[in-house]
C-alpha cells in the first residue's frame, strides 16, 4: 500500500523508531495520527515535521488501557475521516535480569506494554480498516523474538508473542483488502532502554553514524525507511539491519550458536 495520500496511526511516535517513521510518512505524503503516553514527545515530532507537521494530528494514549484504546480508535477515524493502516512501534525492554530474579510487577509491566498494547490496538482499528478499500497492519516485534537473549526473556517472550498474533493475522485477512507486515529489529540506536526505565540505561544520541555501524546498529531514520518501504512494497516480513539478517539465517542453521553470538553482541553493544 503506497503511503501517498493516506492516514497511518503510529505508536510510540513521541521519540525513538516511531518518531523517524511518522516523519518518514509525512515526507512521503501520508496524514499521520501519532500516539504515545509522553505529549511532549509527541509536539517535538511535530516540530520537526516542519510545515509537514499540518497533517499530524496528536494523541496522548497508555495503550496498555483497552477501553483508552477503543475510545482512540473511534477518535482517531474522526480525525482525518478515516483510517488506513497502524504501524504497532511502541514498546520497553526489561533490565538484564534472569527469569528466577524478575518480579511479576515488571513481567506484567513489559506484557502489556509490548503484547497486549499491540493486541488492543489491532482488536480495536481492525473493523474500521476492513472498511477501507486497502489497509495495512504493521506490528514491530524483534529480533529476540526467535533469538532469545539470557537476562531479556520476558522482552523475547513478549515480542515472539507479537509475532505469532501477526502470523495468525496474516492468514486470518490473506482474502481480504488488509494487508499485514511483521517487523524484526536488530539493534537500533533509540533510547529504549531510558524510556522502558531502565536502571543505568545507556544513551545512544552522542554515537556518530559510522561508530554505530561499526557495532552492526541500525539508526532510527533508516529502521524507518526500512519499515515503511517494506509497507509499500506489501512485505510480510521486514528485517531492519545487517545484524538481523544474519541472525534470521543463523538461527535457523545453528540454534543453539546463534543464541551464544547474540548474548555476545549484546555484551558489545553495552562495553560502547
Amino acid at each position: 500500500m503506497k503511503v501517498a495520500g493516506k492516514v497511518i496511526v503510529v505508536t510510540g511516535a513521541g521519540n525513538g523508531m516511531g518518531r523517524e517513521i511518522s516523519l518518514n510518512l509525512l515526507n512521503k505524503g501520508a496524514k499521520v495520527i501519532g500516539l504515545d503516553i509522553n505529549m511532549e514527545g509527541l509536539k517535538q515530532t511535530q516540530e520537526l515535521a516542519g510545515e509537514k507537521g499540518a497533517n499530524m494530528k496528536l494523541m496522548q494514549i497508555d495503550i496498555t488501557n483497552r477501553e483508552a484504546v477503543e475510545q482512540t480508535a473511534a477518535e482517531a477515524v474522526k480525525l482525518f475521516g478515516a483510517v488506513d493502516g497502524i504501524i504497532n512501534n511502541a514498546g520497553i525492554i526489561q533490565d538484564f535480569v534472569p527469569v528466577s530474579k524478575m518480579e511479576y510487577r515488571t513481567i506484567e509491566r513489559v506484557m502489556n506494554i509490548n503484547f497486549n498494547g499491540t493486541l488492543y490496538m489491532v482488536k480495536s482499528f481492525l473493523p474500521h480498516l476492513l472498511t477501507r478499500p486497502e489497509a495495512h497492519i504493521v506490528n514491530v516485534s524483534s529480533m529476540g523474538a526467535f533469538a532469545p537473549v539470557p537476562g531479556q526473556t520476558f522482552y523475547g517472550a513478549s515480542k515472539a508473542a507479537v509475532k505469532a498474533l501477526t502470523e495468525g493475522l496474516m492468514t486470518e485477512l490473506m482474502d481480504t483488502n488488509v494487508k499485514v507486515s511483521e517487523v524484526f529489529p536488530g539493534a537500533v540506536a533509540t533510547n529504549i532502554q531510558k524510556n522502558s526505565g531502565l536502571k543505568g540505561a545507556i544513551d545512544v544520541s552522542g554515537y556518530s553514524e559510522e561508530e554505530l555501524k561499526k557495532n552492526s546498529v541500525t539508526t532510527p531514520k533508516m529502521a524507518a525507511e526500512a519499515i515503511v518501504s517494506g509497507m509499500e512494497a506489501d512485505k510480510w516480513k521486514i528485517i531492519v539491519g545487517s545484524d538481523c539478517k544474519k541472525m534470521d539465517l543463523l538461527v535457523r542453521i545453528a540454534p543453539r550458536f546463534a543464541m551464544k553470538k547474540l548474548a555476545e553482541a549484546i555484551k558489545k553493544l553495552h562495553q560502547m
